[in-house]
């Protein structure tokens, strides 16, 4: 080398952040969007439950319902337990999930669908003439739902992760709103079927934000480095072709599965099998009024909690299902004893009841959409979607007997302290 040469060390390359995306807000808002339409009906159906029974039996609906199996030696209890509203509400959309994840991705078509069978739930329920007729309509409801809320994580593999957290937060949304519109309209005596024509609103809007507020994604291939800007550069995994390796890799999924499943299962046989049984005589509120406004508050609790992700993460899930099995030990031992003095007391425990199951739900997707690689993500969205439904659908069975068994005893009286 001659002493004339100048050496060049290359230093290292710095490489630009990815510009930021300044739309990125209609995918975060579409999704919002989509998860309070997509759960707004099945919440709506759970907050009438108690009224699509009542007219059924007693031909009112209004708080001065007469309850069925009342007397000087009986308790107030309705003879059809509102779980069997939430079989109705939770089996047509467990068995839609069952099957979404083995079926071809149309999207278009599974909203479309999913929409057409929103509206036409409302419907039925809105102008039912009979107990058949309501119950369809709660059936098409809860497909409505299957259909959408699997397709619709299943979709979010080909957006900015923070999707799935909006999601939940709509999906949480879907309770307050749900359960507070309905609450609402019936203590403004509108009528039921009037009630069901305003929800109709919900289905256009979930139609409107997937079609026109959404972006329509870019698709890259799993086997380039282009992944989206605010993951962590991994390597993919081959995505799951066949039925066969499909259900191989399920077996991966049951720590996300099963902890969801039974906080779901736990929480849903507190809200179809006991709630409907905790009844404060002293209180303003009629049994009925009641029921809507512990189904409200317990929304509060999961929409808290389902937005909460990107502030405070939870990893062990399985917490939370001890802390609901604790819950369900309350409201058991509750509706036999009549043993809490004020109506305030059950109600803060209804939202941590809440706020247990929300926070279920929006961290166990939260940890998939950061742990599964996008090749398996679709499908492993898709899965996981059915654990919360199959407690759900357990509870809905055990809440029946539960119910009824319960309503056999004799009727406890509380002890009220002012």
């Amino acid at each position: 080398m001659s002493g004339n040469q100048e050496v060049i060390v290359a230093s290292p390359v710095t490489p630009h952040p990815p510009p930021k995306d300044r739309k990125l807000w209609r995918d975060l808002t579409a999704y919002w969007i989509l998860g309070l339409c997509n759960n707004y009906g099945y919440v709506v159906m759970l907050s009438a439950a108690h009224d699509i029974i009542a007219q059924f039996q007693d031909g009112t609906t209004d708080d001065t319902t007469t309850v069925e199996n009342e007397g000087e030696d009986t308790r107030k209890c309705h003879l059809v337990s509102t779980g069997a509203i939430l079989l109705a509400d939770i089996i047509p959309s467990l068995f839609v999930k069952i099957i979404i994840p083995f079926l071809p991705f149309w999207v278009n078509f599974k909203i479309l669908l999913a929409v057409i069978l929103s509206a036409s739930g409302f419907l039925l329920v809105g102008f039912a003439n009979a107990e058949w007729m309501a119950l369809l309509g709660v059936v098409i409801t809860s497909a409505s739902s299957g259909i959408g809320e699997p397709t619709f994580l299943s979709y979010s593999s080909h957006f900015n992760k923070n999707v799935v957290s909006t999601w939940s937060s709509g999906t949480g949304g879907a309770g307050v709103i749900g359960s507070l519109s309905y609450a609402s309209l019936r203590a403004l005596k509108v009528s039921p079927r009037d009630t069901m024509l305003i929800m109709l609103f919900f289905p256009a809007l979930e139609a409107v934000s997937f079609w026109i507020l959404l972006r329509k994604p870019t698709i890259i291939p799993l086997n380039t480095s282009a992944l989206e800007s605010t993951e962590e550069l991994v390597t993919d995994e081959k995505p799951l072709t066949g039925f066969k390796e499909k259900l191989v890799y399920i077996k991966t999924l049951l720590p996300y599965m099963l902890p969801l499943a039974l906080v779901y299962f736990f929480e849903y046989l507190i809200n179809q099998g006991l709630f409907e049984l905790v009844y404060f005589e002293n209180s303003s509120l009629s049994q009925a009024s009641q029921y809507r406004w512990f189904n409200v508050d317990y929304q509060i609790g999961v929409f808290i909690s389902r937005s909460s992700v990107n502030l405070y993460k939870i990893n062990k899930i399985w917490l939370m299902a001890v802390f609901q099995f604790v819950n369900v030990a309350y409201f058991l031992t509750e509706v036999i004893f009549f043993y809490t003095p004020n109506i305030w007391i059950t109600l803060v425990i209804v939202l941590w009841e809440g706020l247990l199951g929300g926070g279920a739900y929006v961290n166990t997707f939260y940890r998939m959409s950061k742990e599964i690689t996008p090749g398996r993500r679709r499908f492993a969205m898709a899965m996981v979607t059915q654990s919360d439904a199959y407690g759900i659908a357990l509870a809905g069975f055990l809440a029946i007997p539960l119910h009824n068994a319960i309503c056999a005893l004799p009727p406890a009286y509380r002890k009220v302290v002012w």
